[in-house]
C-alpha cells in the first residue's frame, strides 16, 4: 500500500472511529514494506500532534468538507499538510505521492481536489501557518477541556506540560541486573558505538540520544536490556520487594513492572493479573525473552475471589487504569480518544480496584499506587479519599494533604507518572 493512503487510514481509524493508535498503526504496518514503518509512524504521530493546526489548514482550503465514505481523503489532505509543514520531505515528492494515496484508496476522481488543495496550501502557507495556530487549539494542539484542566491545576506548569506533550518522547532502556550492572551495560553499549546517558536516580535507567531498533542493543535478544520509561522504572523503588516474599503485580500487561520487580529479587513469588488477555500475551512475551517465571492470570481486579484463593499479599503494586495523561507524547492519540467526563469514571474504576486489592494485602505490608496520569481526581484525591474511609491504610513518605509523587511530563525526560505508598498497619 501507499505509505500517505496508509497514514490516512489510521488517522481515519482514530480521529473518526476512535480506534487506538496503539492498534491502528500496528494492522497498517502490515500492509507496507518494512522499510516504510518509520516513516508511516512519523507521519501519524506528527498528524495527530498537530491535529487542529492540520484540521484548520483543511478547512481553510476546502469550500465543502468531504464526509462519508469520502472522509478517509480528508484525512488524505491533512497528511499532505502535515508532511508540507512539519517534515523535510522535498514539497513536490509530498505532493506527489499523497496524491497518488487516493488510487490504493480507490478514489481516482478525487486526485484533482487533492493535487488542488495541497498545491493552494504551498501558495499560501505562511498565512495558513499562522491563521492555524491563531486560537488556542492550534497553537496548543490540545483540546479545550484538557487544555482548561491542565491550566486549572498547573498554573506555572501547563505550557510546559503542554509543550512536553507535544515532543517526541526519548527512548529508555531498563538495564537487566540479572545479567549486568548498568555501568557494565553502558561500556557493551559504547562499544557498540550508541550514545546514551543516565537517568540522574533510576538505577538501572539509560537513555538513549536518538531512538534505535531494539535488535541493536547487545544482548537485547538475550534478555540483558528492555525499553521503559524511566518514570515506570520507579515503580520498583517505591515498591522495595525483598527476596522470597509474594507480591502482586495488578493491572500488569505488558509486563515491565512485572519483569523488573523479578530483576530486583530471587526466589520471590509474582502474581501478574490483567483482565485483557491480549495483552496478557505481551506479558508472557516478556518474560520468555527475559527467562523469567511469574503467575501470569487474567482476571478483573475489582474481584479477586474468582482468581486468587492464595494468601494475602506481602506487597501489591497497583498500576491502576488510567485517562494515561502522562504518556501523551508516546500516544497522541489519547488527546482525541479521551473525553473530559472519562476521567470520573475512571476514578470510581481506581477506587473499586483499591478496596479490592487493599483486602488482598498482609497486615504490615505495602500497596504502591501508581498511575501514567496526570489528573488530580485519579492520583492525590484518589489517595485522600481512601485514607479517608480506610482506617488501618498509613501514607508513607508524604504528607497527607499533598500525598504521593507527581511526575510531570518531561520531568527529568521521563513520563508523567504518580506514585503513593500505603501501608497496612498491623
Amino acid at each position: 500500500m501507499n505509505v500517505r493512503a496508509a497514514a490516512a487510514n489510521v488517522l481515519f481509524q482514530v480521529v473518526d472511529k476512535g480506534q487506538s493508535l496503539s492498534h491502528a498503526l500496528p494492522a497498517a504496518q502490515k500492509t507496507i514494506r518494512p522499510r516504510d514503518h518509520a516513516l508511516l509512524q512519523e507521519i501519524c504521530y506528527g498528524a495527530l500532534r498537530y491535529l487542529p493546526r492540520l484540521e484548520s489548514i483543511a478547512n481553510e482550503l476546502m469550500e465543502n468538507p468531504l464526509k462519508g465514505k469520502k472522509r478517509v481523503f480528508h484525512h488524505l489532505i491533512l497528511v499532505g499538510i502535515y508532511q508540507l509543514s512539519f517534515m523535510r520531505i522535498p514539497s513536490h515528492a509530498a505532493v506527489a505521492e499523497t496524491v497518488e494515496g487516493t488510487e490504493t484508496l480507490r478514489g481516482p476522481s478525487l486526485r484533482g481536489l487533492i493535487n488542488a488543495v495541497l498545491r493552494n496550501y504551498l501558495r499560501n502557507q505562511e498565512e495558513l501557518d499562522a491563521f492555524s495556530v491563531s486560537h488556542n487549539a492550534g497553537k496548543y494542539g490540545h483540546p479545550s477541556w484538557l487544555l482548561k484542566l491542565l491550566q486549572e491545576h498547573y498554573p506555572e506548569q501547563w505550557e510546559d506540560i503542554v509543550e512536553a506533550n507535544n515532543s517526541k518522547a526519548p527512548m529508555w532502556l531498563r538495564v537487566n541486573r540479572q545479567h549486568h550492572t548498568r555501568d557494565e551495560y553502558l561500556a557493551l553499549m559504547q562499544a557498540a558505538d550508541i550514545g546514551c546517558s543516565i537517568h540522574a536516580y533510576a538505577a538501572d535507567a539509560i537513555k538513549l540520544d536518538s531512538p534505535c531498533d531494539v535488535t541493536l542493543l547487545p544482548g537485547f535478544d538475550k534478555g540483558w536490556v528492555s525499553v521503559q520509561d524511566a518514570a515506570a522504572q520507579l515503580s520498583v523503588d517505591y515498591l522495595t520487594p525483598k527476596d522470597g516474599e509474594l507480591i502482586l503485580d495488578c493491572c500488569a500487561a505488558p509486563g515491565g513492572k512485572t519483569a523488573h520487580i523479578l530483576e530486583h529479587t530471587s526466589d520471590t513469588e509474582v502474581v501478574a493479573i490483567d483482565s485483557d488477555p491480549t495483552r496478557l500475551n505481551r506479558v508472557h512475551d516478556n518474560l520468555e525473552r527475559l527467562q523469567l517465571r511469574a503467575d501470569v492470570i487474567c482476571g478483573d481486579a475489582r474481584y479477586p475471589q474468582e482468581w486468587w484463593q492464595g494468601e494475602q499479599f506481602d506487597r501489591i503494586l497497583l498500576d491502576a487504569p488510567c485517562s494515561a495523561t502522562g504518556v501523551i507524547r508516546r500516544h497522541p492519540d489519547i488527546k482525541w480518544l479521551r473525553r473530559a467526563n472519562d476521567i470520573e469514571a475512571l476514578a470510581a474504576l481506581q477506587s473499586e480496584i483499591l478496596d479490592a486489592m487493599w483486602q488482598q494485602l498482609k497486615p504490615g505490608g505495602t500497596l504502591v499506587y501508581a498511575t501514567c496520569s496526570i489528573t488530580p481526581q485519579e492520583n492525590k484525591m484518589q489517595v485522600i479519599a481512601f485514607l479517608e474511609r480506610t482506617k488501618d491504610a498509613q501514607l508513607q513518605g508524604s504528607d497527607i494533604a499533598n500525598p504521593g509523587r507527581q511526575i510531570l511530563p518531561g520531568e527529568e525526560d521521563m513520563d508523567g507518572f504518580y506514585y503513593a505508598v500505603m501501608t497496612k498497619k498491623a
